[in-house]
């Protein structure tokens, strides 16, 4: 099987030797998303709701030039600066979640880039048309 890069415009560009997504078959694998705002390139301030939301947006838009949504994310792992934010995060996340969630990795990670508070990256199947 051959790999398809994915880009999309309404998502943060890359900033490095990776793609937005990479599509193989039926499965899309993204990238970690960040709460970059597509349009500045800058991480949003905020709280780990708001960047939680961000992040999750942006996944979106990057699944939906895929040809999927997040209703077909089969797996997601999460990262959080710091295991304190669950609770929070987890509020956020649930409420694009809401029928038959993936299934969650969460992990607490060291550092994330520019200081955020989450990192996502999911698996998902491309929507049947």
């Amino acid at each position: 099987m051959q790999k398809e890069t994915i880009h999309t415009t309404n998502a943060p560009a890359v900033v490095a030797a990776y793609s937005q997504a990479i599509r193989v078959g039926e499965f899309i694998y993204t990238a970690g998303q960040i709460a970059l705002d597509p349009a500045s390139g800058n991480l949003i301030s905020g709280d780990v709701a708001a960047q939680t939301e961000r992040v999750i947006r942006n996944l979106q838009a990057v699944l939906e030039a895929a040809g999927s949504s997040l209703d077909h994310v089969v797996k997601t792992t999460v990262f959080l600066q710091d295991l304190a934010h669950f609770k929070t995060m987890n509020e956020v996340y649930g409420r694009f979640f809401t029928q038959k969630p993936p299934a969650r990795t969460t992990i607490q990670a060291a550092a994330l880039p520019l200081g955020a508070l989450v990192e996502i990256e999911t698996v998902a199947i491309v929507a049947e048309s």
